[in-house]
């Protein structure tokens, strides 16, 4: 169908100011259709998807915003990867938007760990590589990774405020997927938008702000829920530790894999579990101390603990008593990487053992050198190697994978849990589908709790696919979750038949 950007998009920009955000200058609408352009680059490329030899062209643009007085206030940088050998109308071909979370986080971790045709390879903190990347579906569907002002390349020219806040990031981010479908003529394209962690606050708020975008699908790893209380916090953690203290052979497994494992928490979270929490002082002495032998069970914790907390277990206490007898704590990322308890501190998010978690058997064996291979010398980055060598753009620094100034600054606007908004655009416009997924062992964003989150929003079942990993937080670590995601998403945004 005829997608058109819409001039009112110079009407959204007037309102960056919701909830407090610092507005962007208004433009007119003859100036709205596409942001100009400061540093570039375009490159010709070939390689091998999911079993198909690909030509592509890889674009890297910086696109100018305007600041608060109307002057540029930041550039912000996108990486795109366009097929030109499909033999496809342009308005035919899909084409997915994608960006981590933070906030204050980069999409390197799509980019170079999932989706990008090129992966980064860390086998030790010294030997670092980009190698060809087998599952990218770039083969069915063009990518475009999108760095937020004050990741990546992406900078402020002074105070980045205005675009460090809930509606002020989503506005930018949104105002730049336009201009690039007005740019490359697709606006006729079928078009998805996918977040990852925070970034899927961001999704669901690009949706609410910009409907002109008219999304085909919204693509949501490893949701960050909200609206829950701290009883209904405790139910929807449950299934995740189960899942956890099966992998650490601390629950009895009875030859049940982990997927059974986590659906029977799941049951019994939501009934007998929950019931209990919500009886409080009233459950007599006998059913909680049943309770507590239960859960005990299911945890690999001392019915004793869990019962003089009143049958809540919190994620702390958690991660650092199910293996404190082997002097270790687990990861809350990724609650398969452990850390010694006697480690010395370290600053968040760097005291997570789970951060940027690989197991050693999901680490591909690299031989390099080799022509397709590219290794960093000395203590430069692959990634400013990569971009600087293979893409040809000339980066006005070093590209910035994780701002913690930014995380610090961030204006949250107190405006509750964006996924009710995502639920109405759906039920308002009957084409919009939603893809979400989940890892069994991510403590953080809870696969039962982002579950949970998408029903009591109200989305519309028949239009979820849901997807679960054995995984953390990154559900495409490990080539064989990498291979199955890569064709769950190649068949999400396949145009429908």
């Amino acid at each position: 169908m005829t997608r058109p950007l819409h001039a009112c998009l110079a009407a959204a920009m007037a309102s960056f100011a919701l909830g407090g955000a610092p507005a962007l200058a208004q433009e007119s609408a003859q100036d709205q259709d596409t942001l100009e352009i400061g540093r570039s680059a375009q490159t010709a490329h070939s390689g091998a998807f999911n079993g198909e030899e690909v030509r592509y062209d890889a674009l890297v643009e910086e696109s100018l915003l305007p600041g608060p007085d109307g002057a540029p206030g930041a550039g912000l940088v996108t990486t795109s990867y366009v097929r030109t050998d499909s033999g496809e109308p342009a308005g035919e071909r899909p084409v997915l938007f994608l960006f981590n979370g933070g906030p204050g986080a980069s999409t390197t971790p799509l980019h170079f760990g999932a989706f990008g045709p090129k992966r980064r390879v860390e086998l030790d903190e010294d030997e670092q590589y980009i190698v060809d990347n087998p599952f990218s579906p770039l083969n069915d569907v063009d990518l475009v990774f999108i760095d937020p002002v004050g990741t990546g390349y992406s900078q402020p020219v002074e105070d980045g405020q205005a675009f460090w806040s809930r509606t002020g990031d989503a506005r930018s981010v949104a105002r730049v997927i336009g201009s690039w479908l007005e740019r490359h003529g697709r606006t006729e394209s079928p078009r998805y938008l996918l977040g990852q962690s925070y970034g899927t606050i961001r999704a669901a708020e690009i949706v609410r702000l910009a409907p002109e975008l008219e999304f085909d699908g919204v693509l949501l790893f490893a949701l960050v829920g909200g609206g829950r209380d701290e009883l209904i916090g405790h139910v929807t953690d449950l299934p995740s530790m189960a899942a956890t203290a099966w992998y650490h052979e601390r629950a009895g497994r009875d030859g049940r894999p982990v997927e059974d494992v986590y659906a029977d928490a799941v049951e019994f979270a939501r009934t007998d579990y929950v019931t209990a929490l919500m009886l409080g002082g009233a459950l007599p002495e006998a059913r909680r101390e049943a309770m507590a032998e239960r859960l005990s069970a299911m945890t690999g914790l001392e019915a004793d603990a869990i019962a003089a907390q009143n049958l809540r277990i919190s994620k702390r206490d958690f991660m650092f008593t199910l293996l404190e007898d082997e002097g270790l704590r687990t990861g809350r990322l990724d609650t398969r990487a452990t850390a010694r308890l006697d480690a010395p501190a370290q600053r968040p998010p760097y005291d997570d053992p789970g951060l940027s978690y690989v197991p050693a058997a999901d680490i591909p064996d690299i031989a390099c050198p080799a022509p397709d291979c590219l290794q960093a010398p000395g203590e430069e980055s692959i990634v400013d190697v990569y971009y600087q060598d293979v893409l040809g753009y000339d980066a006005p620094g070093d590209y910035n994978a994780l701002n913690l100034e930014v995380n610090a600054a961030w204006d949250y606007e107190d405006r509750g849990d964006p996924i009710p908004a995502l639920a109405e655009a759906m039920h308002a416009r009957p084409d919009l589908r939603l893809f979400w997924a989940a890892g069994y062992f991510d403590l953080a964003t809870t696969a039962y709790g982002g579950r949970f989150t998408l029903d009591q929003a109200g989305i519309p079942a028949d239009r979820l696919t849901a997807a679960y990993f054995k995984s953390g937080h990154s559900v495409f670590v490990g080539e064989d979750n990498l291979e199955a995601l890569s064709e769950a998403v190649r068949d999400f945004t396949a145009p429908s038949e």
